[in-house]
């Protein structure tokens, strides 16, 4: 297996993407590398990730709403499941922890949905700053609030949210 790394500016900071073969298993947020990261970056090589670069890049401008790259984050059974849910979240709309946390079988699962969307290590391509808080609040982020709230004014969500978020 071949893990390899790079850093891509963004709006919202340098991002540090995280491949093994061709798959992306990371994309951490600067000031992310508290020991959160579940993979070992391996060396960097800034020319590589061209197409990761390019849809950050689109998305970035507006112009992309869904990504399509090669995936494989590292998690178990139950983070798999919470973050194909949120990947499902389109382009503009938020759901809340409750609301996931019913898909997979009960309210009470919240925290446990809660505590996967913060073990997201894909952050903004699975979009967990899509999740929020049951009375439309935002709620953690491992991102930051601040990187949250700019991540979905990008993506100009319905009035409705909007209402409560900003």
């Amino acid at each position: 297996m071949s893990t390899r790394h790079t850093v891509i500016a963004s709006p919202v900071g340098d991002l540090t993407a995280v491949a093994e073969d061709d798959h992306l298993v990371g994309l951490y947020f600067t000031g992310r590398e508290d020991g959160s990261l579940a993979v070992t970056l391996g060396p960097r090589i800034d020319e590589d990730f061209p197409d990761t670069r390019l849809q950050l890049d689109e998305y970035f401008a507006g112009e992309r709403t869904r990504f399509d790259l090669p995936l494989a984050p590292h998690g178990d059974e139950f983070e798999q499941r919470v973050w194909e849910l949120i990947a499902e979240i389109d382009y503009g709309e938020t759901r809340s922890y409750g609301e996931l946390a019913r898909r997979l079988g009960g309210p009470g699962l919240s925290r446990a949905v809660g505590t996967a969307t913060g073990r997201n290590p894909i952050s903004v391509i699975v979009p967990c700053h899509r999740v929020i808080g049951a009375d439309g609040s935002l709620t953690g982020f491992g991102g930051g609030l601040d990187r949250k709230r700019f991540l979905l004014r990008l993506e100009e969500p319905s009035a409705e949210v909007a209402g409560r978020l900003f």
